[in-house]
């Protein structure tokens, strides 16, 4: 079987430390890879990948900040698509844009879906609805207008996250620093809790950054600033639980997997797909606010650290993701 797997172009496959959805299309081509399936990755030139790489770019646009992102995407997207007769199914990871190209070439084209950036762009999946095969990564996350062939949970390289069992007494905030993911929240609850905080992560709004974040950082609330993945399995596995206050219907959200993953549970608002991800009280805990948040860092001994890193490998792996995205495409194939 030869798979193309559509990477985006803003950053490299898989990621040097932001960039989840070409993390995902990187485990997804590198799992395939494992399985013997034919795997060519399209992404930017300085992507890594066992299988074959086909790239317009050499580096993302948010890398090189002199490209023009739309220009790169349509280089990008229509370098495959005149190649597409070469495969037989084409794995989109890139969003709602290369379902424009599907109508006019035979190959045919599994979608899944990372997330809504906008309401706006659902016109776009309802067009190629009945044409295409759409894949949710959670049930949560799923368009009532769109039709779907499966929900494929994310899944993480198990090799690359360590189970710690004996973490320290720090809180975790690993994410973008950003009104949605609830950074502001977590240092209210690290704080009410009394315990120390560790926030890790790109700042994506500034002024957010300035106004609520920097003024409360002090030698009990630190700021490390990005974290690439040769740090991200150290800076989780050695706290006592991560923060996951959001205030969005998170689609999916991968440091709470790879949270678990190093037995660490998690403490998350319950919205989104939380509920999917986390087992309430076995895993971590789910609540609505920052003083249930702050009883549940109270509770944080009853959870087994390491039936978090079981349960976290059972369901979020690259394997099981992999296989699980074989056999939908050998239904579409028939």
């Amino acid at each position: 079987m030869r798979v193309a797997v559509l990477s985006p172009v803003a950053w490299r496959t898989p990621p040097r430390h932001y960039g989840p959805w070409e993390q995902i299309a990187s485990n997804i081509a590198e799992g395939l890879i494992k399985l013997g399936v034919d795997v060519t990755l399209f992404a930017t030139g300085y992507s890594i990948t066992a299988g074959k790489l086909d790239a317009i770019c050499a580096q993302g646009y948010e890398e090189d900040r002199c490209q023009d992102a739309k220009v790169l995407e349509c280089l990008h997207i229509s370098n495959l698509m005149e190649k597409a007769g070469n495969f037989d199914i084409i794995h989109n990871n890139f969003d709602f844009l290369p379902l424009t190209y599907s109508a006019l070439i035979k190959t045919p084209m599994l979608t899944t879906i990372h997330g809504f950036s906008s309401p706006r762009i659902i016109p776009v999946y309802k067009k190629y609805n009945e044409t295409n095969h759409y894949v949710s990564i959670s049930n949560a996350d799923r368009n009532h207008e769109l039709s779907y062939l499966a929900t494929v949970y994310n899944g993480l390289d198990t090799t690359n996250f360590k189970f710690s069992h004996t973490p320290e007494d720090y809180l975790l905030y690993f994410g973008r620093i950003h009104p949605d993911k609830g950074t502001a929240e977590a240092i209210a609850i690290a704080k009410k809790s009394k315990r120390k905080l560790l926030i890790a992560g790109i700042v994506q709004d500034e002024t957010y950054f300035k106004e609520k974040i920097e003024p409360e950082l002090n030698d009990d609330i630190k700021f490390l600033g990005s974290a690439g993945p040769e740090k991200r399995s150290e800076l989780l596995g050695m706290v006592a639980a991560l923060l996951h206050p959001i205030n969005f219907n998170e689609p999916f959200g991968l440091s709470v997997a790879e949270a678990m993953l190093c037995g660490t549970p998690v403490i998350a608002f319950n919205r989104g797909s939380m509920p999917e991800l986390i087992k309430h009280q076995e895993t971590g805990f789910l609540v609505s606010s920052v003083d249930e948040a702050v009883e549940a860092v109270n509770n944080l001994p009853l959870i087994n650290r390491q039936y978090c890193c079981d349960w976290a490998t059972s369901k979020f792996s690259v394997d099981k993701m992999a296989g699980d995205y074989l056999e939908l495409y050998k239904r579409i194939l028939g």
